[in-house]
């Protein structure tokens, strides 16, 4: 009997296909390291969704008129973040080694052009480019967050100037005092996911943003204070939303590796502490201002997702409760306070980051026995200084060179025509109830 040509091959294949699939199969270290990189890299894309959802809350709580330029503003700090990140931040958040100890090292321009020998920011369990575009994520979120502070009034020019140095310079210094082994990390500073590295840093330059700018035209008006609605609540929700599914990227990431007890558990503490600072949020508000208010309730999810983001692996569940819901109390009393202090905050970003960075940040002294509440009081400290002094410096530089605020008739008009020429809502008109 003779056989078709192809089936002697096909034999010798089957013959010798299994020592080739003994020689090929992976080691369970090789595995290990494929999962945990892919995690890392789809905790990227959730820190990146997040991006969208700060645009849809700003823009939802803000004013139609402005909607362009806040879009076009949070467009443009994810570019900034990344291209400045890449040039300068990384090499300055894990320096090779610091030159003055624990405050300030470099590991050279760029992020090179392989990974061999670049071990500053490099884990053995993940690829440096994967960390390196992780970390990039974070970097864009402390200027996102002054965007919403200073929405409404702000020139374009300037805020994208001091976003750019903010996050070349300023972000990635303060980070590695705790991320890059600096001075802090070295004193028992605990901080895993960016309660104070990445929220309080970027609300200490919301705060310094809001007082230099000054607040909207009519917001406080014959000693009293005059709410200036957001135009699209439904929209704000959906970004809350967003936000709250990227946290569980930019807390879970924040294991950096892909193990499955670890990056569990995160998520539980991370979904209780958002539900809690609801909870505290709806119980102040229909409290305090006698009906439930669905903008301070958006913002006691946000405010206990970043209570929980400095603890969020060391914490119990029932602290992690504890945190979100005393989170949402503390925001809605934080965004009254800055009212009565003429400080205008139309998204309210300074009480959800900095008020409650520092909440969380001190949390973690009370609730975990490995951390002392001196030492995380030290950190807070440490960092409000020099983040807010920083800020305060780069603010009043734009505003003497450049200027940082637009004219009270640009104000008037909206910032999308006389900054961008041309209209979010061009096809129809949205009429407020009240006016």
């Amino acid at each position: 009997m003779r056989f078709p040509r192809p089936l002697p091959a096909i034999l010798l294949l089957l013959a010798v296909a299994p020592s080739l699939a003994a020689a090929q199969e992976p080691t369970a270290a090789e595995v290990l390291f494929t999962v945990n990189n892919l995690w890392l890299l789809v905790a990227t894309f959730l820190v990146f969704l997040m991006h969208l959802g700060f645009t849809a809350l700003e823009s939802g709580l803000t004013q139609s008129k402005n909607t362009v330029n806040i879009l076009f503003k949070n467009m443009s700090i994810i570019a900034i973040g990344i291209l400045t990140y890449a040039a300068i931040g990384f090499s300055l958040m894990y320096p090779d080694e610091f030159f003055l100890p624990g405050l300030l090292g470099w590991a050279g321009p760029g992020v090179g052009t392989d990974a061999e020998g670049l071990t500053a920011a490099y884990d053995p369990g993940f690829t440096y480019w994967a960390d390196f575009i992780f970390q990039a994520m974070f970097a864009a979120t402390a200027a996102t967050i002054v965007s919403g502070a200073v929405a409404e009034r702000i020139k374009l020019e300037s805020f994208l100037i001091f976003s750019a140095l903010y996050v070349a310079f300023v972000y990635p210094i303060l980070g590695s005092w705790q991320w890059g082994g600096g001075w802090l990390d070295q004193l028992g500073f605990y901080d895993f996911a960016g309660s104070t590295v990445v929220h309080s840093v970027g609300g200490w330059a919301a705060l310094a943003g809001v007082m230099v700018l000054g607040p909207r035209l009519g917001k406080y008006v014959n000693g009293g204070i005059r709410p200036i609605l957001g135009h699209n609540l439904p929209l704000a929700v959906v970004g809350m939303f967003l936000l709250w599914l990227g946290w569980f990227g930019f807390n879970g990431g924040s294991v950096l590796s892909a193990d499955p007890g670890e990056v569990s558990f995160v998520f539980v503490t991370t979904a209780i502490a958002a539900a809690a600072g609801i909870v505290g949020a709806m119980a102040t508000t229909w409290t305090v201002h006698k009906h439930p208010d669905v903008t301070m309730v958006l913002n006691g999810a946000l405010a206990g997702l970043v209570g929980i983001t400095a603890g969020a692996d060391v914490v119990s569940v029932l602290s992690a409760v504890i945190i979100g819901l005393v989170a949402g109390v503390v925001v809605v009393f934080s965004v009254m306070m800055l009212d009565r202090w003429k400080l205008d905050d139309p998204v309210g970003a300074i009480s959800v980051h900095l008020t409650c960075g520092i909440w969380g940040t001190l949390a973690v002294g009370i609730f975990s026995p490995d951390f002392g509440i001196v030492t995380q009081l030290i950190g807070v400290v440490g960092y409000g200084v020099v983040a807010f002094l920083s800020a305060l410096a780069l603010f009043v530089g734009i505003k003497a060179t450049i200027g940082l605020r637009v004219s009270e008739d640009d104000e008037r008009r909206g910032l999308d025509l006389s900054e961008h020429n041309m209209e979010a809502y061009s096809e129809f008109q949205i009429f407020n109830s009240r006016s």
